[in-house]
């Protein structure tokens, strides 16, 4: 059986054995971990899935922004990584783990949501799509079809051109 935590209640040395097995170390050089450099993770949105005693996985969620060109800043809550643990990928956890996600976003997410990731995936079970993200840019290399997002909580989705960026 499969149990949900708090991400806060798992070790960060565990977390990051996660991350490296399902990515690599060489993780950091994404565009993703750009984003996010320099910031803690939004508890209330950062999740682990345990499995006899184990850390299988990991969802964790991070405060970020669309600047506009005209100064605006609107906060959007990025979500990523998504990590199971290789030896059980294919076994539901990231599901389990996003669903966790999606049902607490909505009532603690402070902004809509986005992510980069598969749309084919992500569209089809959580209901992320590029519809409005294509002015968006990121700090870094990333394929436009993969910037996906999603309206959560009652906080829609930012139009037009804007840099995704720390809040």
């Amino acid at each position: 059986m499969v149990e949900l935590l708090p991400l806060s209640d798992i070790t960060p040395l565990a977390v990051e054995d996660i991350l490296d097995a399902a990515f690599g170390a060489d993780r950091f050089g994404r565009t993703a971990y750009r984003l996010r450099q320099g910031m803690d993770a939004i508890p209330a949105l950062s999740f682990a899935a345990v499995e006899d005693g184990e850390l299988v996985g990991t969802i964790q969620c991070w405060p970020v922004a669309h600047h506009a060109p005209d100064g605006s800043a609107t906060p959007l809550v990025m979500v990523g990584p998504v990590a199971v643990r290789p030896d059980v990928q294919r076994g539901g956890h990231g599901r389990l783990l996003m669903a966790h996600m999606l049902e607490a976003a909505e009532t603690a997410a402070d902004g809509a949501l986005m992510m980069i990731g598969d749309p084919e995936y992500y569209g089809r079970f959580f209901g992320f799509a590029a519809d409005a993200t294509g002015a968006w840019n990121l700090p870094g290399p990333y394929e436009k079809h993969r910037l996906l997002a999603r309206a959560v909580n009652g906080h829609g989705l930012p139009t037009g051109a804007g840099m995704i960026g720390p809040r």
